[in-house]
């Protein structure tokens, strides 16, 4: 998929930003607590952490204890949406499982809601929390391929670039996102589009096992062979179950040289790619990845419209693939070539997190209509003080032809991920940009059936619920097993004293 970044730049500390890209912190595990802690509990209201109990829980962890007063909290505690400023009452960095198990048990215990950090990405702030437990997995970072049996080994904090790396190494490769310095967690339990998911499938779809610490801190191994609900469950239930701590994953054989590239055009030919986009794209064989983003950015420069192609197939059919697009005419920007698919993995990484404050809402569509058409087209403004994008990531192929009940991931008739964001510089009030992002939304929203999972937010909390459909009885009863007080909460949420909501207009 396209890069998601808008076109602002700003500076960040060396620290702050090698801990946003991934950079381990170093710190002394073992914590002198010397006071009591404030934080909230699972019913909202304000409680206090005993001295001696924070104090227990940092000497059964191996990996460090982080408090509101350390630099390294104040670190820690960020994700990449600058618009998002949460204080966890404490954040644990697990080095292992027997961490991530002690921190969970703890929060139990004292009824926190827990917030389970990766890559950071989640624009709603899902990875982090005002007054509950922060699991920050970023020290728990670990690929292993296994050539022979064409299984990628990853541990529960792992970014994709790695996993990428590791594996095309050897001539494999799975579904992995976009950008490189997400989070495989995040990722893998809501969804995973990317690149190949057309050819292999979602990311979830090609998991084969994980390791879940639940809410009674218990690790379970969820594969096949054992505790199959749970792995059906966490394969798009996103994080309601537990904190997925490892995860197996099946590779492909794939040559390393895809045909791909970024196609500029300018946006007074909106109309005219987009057409050209509905059909085209809807039409694509598998191995050919098709995605489309246009937009403003800010500061009164021209309006764009890119056209992204990945083509993963035999590079002697790519120019028959793709030929159709010659009918654009040459673009301003951009060409088709032969490309390192680990570097076109990296081609979207934003080297300067929280450069902005970002707001986004998410829908799956079936077709891009006419009337949709003249809706994106009325609807879409420039601003001097923000950037407006519209994104439309291609599903479809193989993700569709998956049954609906084989995963918990519920959205196989999906033929695109609709998708409207904003950003704007975080010293600037969000008001403004908020109202206008949903105001445009509104006028899309009937054009969308449902939604992606790791695009949930506060806004549509009560149509999570319905929105895994008819997977979600079942989901109802695996959450209420493995999470009955929903200290998991901070995702799609499956709320265990509740039923089906009422399906809403989505």
């Amino acid at each position: 998929m396209l890069n998601r970044r808008t076109f602002c730049q700003a500076t960040l500390t060396p620290a702050a930003l090698g801990l946003l890209l991934g950079g381990r912190q170093v710190c002394a595990a073992m914590l002198a607590v010397d006071r009591d802690l404030e934080a909230i509990n699972l019913d909202g209201e304000q409680t206090t952490l005993q001295r001696a109990a924070v104090q227990e829980l940092s000497d059964a962890l191996s990996g460090p204890l982080l408090l509101p007063g350390n630099a390294a909290y104040d670190l820690a505690r960020l994700v990449r949406n600058a618009g998002i400023d949460k204080h966890p009452a404490l954040i644990a960095q697990p080095t292992g499982e027997a961490d991530v198990s002690n921190a969970v048990q703890f929060a139990r215990d004292n009824g926190l809601v827990v917030a389970v950090k990766c890559g950071g990405h989640s624009t709603a702030g899902m990875s982090t929390c005002d007054g509950g437990m922060m699991i920050d997995l970023s020290q728990m970072r670990y690929v292993r391929v296994s050539p022979g049996e064409k299984v990628a080994y990853v541990s529960g904090g792992s970014l994709l670039g790695p996993m990428d790396h590791e594996s095309m190494a050897h001539g494999l490769v799975t579904v992995a996102g976009t950008v490189s310095h997400t989070g495989v967690g995040g990722l893998a339990t809501g969804g995973g589009f990317g690149r190949l998911a057309r050819r292999f499938g979602l990311t979830l779809d090609n998991m084969r096992a994980a390791d879940v610490v639940s809410a009674d801190g218990q690790l379970r191994h969820a594969s096949a062979q054992q505790n199959q609900d749970l792995l059906w469950a966490v394969k798009g239930g996103g994080g309601n179950f537990g904190v997925v701590t490892s995860f197996e994953f099946d590779l492909h054989p794939m040559q390393r040289q895809v045909i791909a590239g970024d196609l500029v055009y300018p946006l007074d030919r909106l109309r005219d790619v987009l057409e050209f986009y509905a059909e085209f794209s809807i039409d694509a064989p598998d191995e050919l990845q098709t995605d489309l983003v246009f937009g403003y950015p800010p500061a009164g420069k021209p309006g764009f419209v890119v056209l992204g192609l990945c083509y993963s197939g035999d590079p002697a059919s790519a120019d028959r693939v793709m030929a159709a697009v010659k009918t654009l005419g040459k673009p301003m920007a951009g060409e088709l070539a032969p490309t390192d698919y680990v570097e076109l993995q990296r081609s979207g990484d934003s080297s300067l997190p929280r450069v902005n404050a970002t707001y986004l809402k998410g829908g799956f569509i079936t077709g891009i209509t006419p009337a949709l058409i003249d809706t994106l087209i009325g609807g879409l403004e420039p601003h001097p003080d923000r950037s407006t994008q519209i994104i439309f990531q291609q599903a479809g192929g193989a993700i569709k032809r998956i049954p609906v009940e084989a995963t918990a991931f519920a959205h196989r008739y999906a033929e695109y991920n609709m998708i409207a964001t904003m950003a704007w510089k975080p010293e600037t009030a969000a008001a403004d940009h908020v109202l206008a992002i949903k105001r445009y939304w509104r006028s899309l929203l009937p054009f969308t059936h449902g939604f992606y999972a790791n695009e949930a937010d506060a806004d549509n909390a009560a149509l999570h619920n319905s929105n895994y459909q008819a997977n979600f009885p079942r989901l109802l009863k695996i959450k209420r097993r493995y999470d009955p007080d929903n200290n998991f909460r901070l995702n799609a949420n499956i709320r265990p004293r509740e039923g089906l909501a009422a399906r809403s207009d989505w």
